[in-house]
């Protein structure tokens, strides 16, 4: 066997019988690349019903889970019904024997059902978190985040899950790997906002937006220079307080915890893409010293600079 395809990633994607489309789509979007050994299994018998009006024909029973590296349930029936039981039992068994579970959207559900989000951070779309919450209470629903890594991931709505799906494209090929994927998708390949965002409330919408814009699209381009919000503020004809609020209102976190993210991203890139110094990642992507991106690097990704320069470089390889 050719050892590029013995080294693909197996991901089992399950659908259901009544499933939306764009959920089963995401990904297959993602993780389309020679990298993925990607099949679509389900427990329910083909063809396939869907939202859009058309059935689709799956060629995978729920063995394919025994085979997986990972697992992704792309989301639930909007009832929040009850999952059989012989899907529990085939994600129990993955997560046994070490396959990353991923739960997109309402996908959470089985996953909380099968207890494995019992004692962890999960999340789910904003409307059907509280019930999440009270079906499940051993479970750590956080209503505020796009997705949840908490060795079993999780999502909020529709388009978060092209987050999650990036942030694990992100992790098992690098940052360039998902900055490509997340180029042809034409979305952002890291947004670091809560769901709260996309929850209805009163934002009004004003010229002041696209100052903002170009006060970030600003930084971004001089992540190695030291920032201060009362500057941004002016140079975005804002208050400080209403710089603050509407930073919030538009990205879902706070400016200082923004620009670190940014900071470990411009990291990233510089690590798999160059062979410039650890002084000079640290330097040029605002950290100041190898002493200080190495403690965010660690805090972020788990990982040191060189050990995440080590694994990306040999995957190129």
């Amino acid at each position: 066997m050719n050892a590029a395809i013995a080294n693909r990633h197996r991901i089992a994607v399950i659908a259901f019988d009544g499933i939306t489309p764009f959920h089963l789509s995401v990904p297959g979007m993602v993780f389309r690349d020679a990298a993925f050994d990607l099949k679509i299994c389900s427990a329910d018998p083909s063809p396939l019903r869907t939202t859009g009006g058309f059935d689709i024909s799956v060629q995978h029973g729920l063995q394919a889970l025994g085979r997986a590296d990972i697992v992704i349930l792309p989301t639930w029936h909007d009832d929040c019904r009850p999952a059989p039981a012989r899907l529990l039992e085939a994600l129990k068994r993955a997560h046994r024997r070490g396959a990353r579970i991923v739960g997109l959207c309402l996908g959470a559900f089985p996953l909380a059902e099968a207890g494995l989000l019992d004692g962890r951070r999960a999340t789910t779309h904003w409307a059907f978190a509280d019930t999440l919450a009270a079906r499940h209470p051993a479970v750590a629903v956080d209503r505020e985040v796009l997705y949840v890594d908490d060795e079993v991931l999780t999502s909020a709505g529709v388009a978060a899950g092209l987050d999650c799906c990036l942030h694990l494209l992100r992790q098992l090929c690098g940052a360039e790997a998902a900055n490509h994927v997340a180029r042809q998708l034409v979305v952002a390949p890291h947004r670091q906002g809560g769901q709260a965002q996309f929850i209805e409330r009163p934002v009004p919408v004003s010229g002041s937006d696209d100052r903002f814009v170009q006060v970030l699209d600003w930084v971004n381009q001089r992540l190695a220079d030291n920032h201060s919000i009362d500057a941004l503020a002016a140079r975005a004809a804002m208050s400080r307080r209403n710089f603050t609020r509407h930073f919030r209102d538009a990205t879902g976190t706070s400016f200082k915890q923004w620009l670190l993210n940014q900071r470990v991203a411009h990291a990233q890139r510089l690590l798999e893409t160059s062979d410039v110094s650890i002084e000079l990642v640290a330097q040029e992507a605002g950290f100041g010293s190898a002493l200080s991106l190495r403690q965010h690097f660690r805090t972020a990704l788990r990982t040191s600079p060189s050990e995440y320069r080590r694994q990306f470089r040999a995957g190129a390889g």
